[in-house]
């Protein structure tokens, strides 16, 4: 028996840590300590930046998952915009006479609702992110600011079908992009970054207070009437359109118009105050997300 201890001890591969020798290496493993923060703190963009890939695969299960057991699939990222397209058409278009600066009323209104549902889903994906993953941030540690950014950005995928629906569109009823279409991609972020700084506020907002799920519904709707989809901002006169802009995507639905269809109402002035709005929406929403991030653990 003792020498079969003995073989077992002076074997190449088996390794006996005894209480006077420490394991080897042991010290020169990195540590990291891990506590909650205090006050403002700093919002660690670099260790998000380092945590990407996972970002990438909160994005594709967010996309997975979104269709996943469903008849009609991504198709649901069309017809959710195309039919209220048709709604607002009928009843707005057809019945009230709504002006539509010279553009036929389904592209008019379809233009809008392209950036709007973007906005709109990413907004409502993003305020309850933290509620359904409530037993992943319990177990481990990750930057908390990667949910709602990738439950939003996961909508870019239905953005890119609808505006191909949009594209379709267009050339049926004879309108091609003008040389505004360059700055789409900037119309573009600025929606993105209105839905991330709304997001990061209420996705905070409902870890702590739940009845914050039930206000998102209604929060969508009056936002929708609140923007110029169904009607153009040209009905309001100086300064008061200027003054629109503080609705974030009055900026962003007269931009597309006027980068796409070359609508007569330029953004101008409103297109500043927008994006001043939205930028002050981001860093608030980022700074108040994190100083909140210590409590998630314990009220979700």
């Amino acid at each position: 028996m003792k020498s079969e201890k003995q073989a077992i001890t002076n074997s190449p591969f088996v390794k006996i840590n005894r209480p006077h020798e420490p394991a080897e290496n042991f010290s020169a493993l990195p540590r990291t300590r891990i506590e909650p923060a205090r006050g403002w703190v700093s919002l660690r963009l670099k260790e998000l930046w380092t945590q990407r890939e996972l970002i990438y695969y909160f994005i594709w299960r967010d996309i997975t998952v979104r269709y996943k057991q469903t008849i009609m699939g991504a198709a649901w990222a069309i017809l959710q915009p195309l039919f209220t397209m048709l709604i607002f058409s009928l009843f707005f278009g057809r019945l009230a006479q709504v002006p539509s600066d010279n553009i036929p009323y389904p592209i008019f209104a379809f233009a809008a609702l392209v950036p709007w549902t973007f906005f709109a889903n990413g907004l409502t994906q993003a305020s309850n992110v933290l509620v359904n993953n409530a037993n992943m941030l319990k177990k481990i540690y990750f930057p908390r600011l990667a949910m709602p950014i990738a439950s939003i950005l996961a909508g870019v995928v239905d953005f890119a079908l609808a505006f191909l629906v949009l594209l379709g569109m267009m050339a049926y009823y004879g309108r091609w992009p003008t040389a505004n279409v360059i700055w789409l991609p900037l119309f573009l972020l600025l929606a993105l970054a209105t839905a991330l700084g709304v997001g990061f506020w209420l996705s905070a907002m409902n870890a702590q207070f739940r009845d914050v799920r039930y206000i998102v519904p209604f929060l969508v709707q009056a936002w929708l009437f609140a923007t110029p989809i169904a009607y153009p901002s040209s009905l309001l006169d100086e300064p008061w359109r200027t003054l629109y802009g503080i609705n974030p995507m009055v900026g962003v639905v007269e931009g597309f118009r006027w980068a796409l269809l070359g609508a007569e109402t330029e953004p101008g002035p409103m297109i500043i105050v927008s994006a001043v709005v939205s930028i002050l929406l981001l860093v608030s929403g980022a700074f108040y997300f994190k100083r909140m991030e210590r409590t998630f653990a314990d009220v979700l």
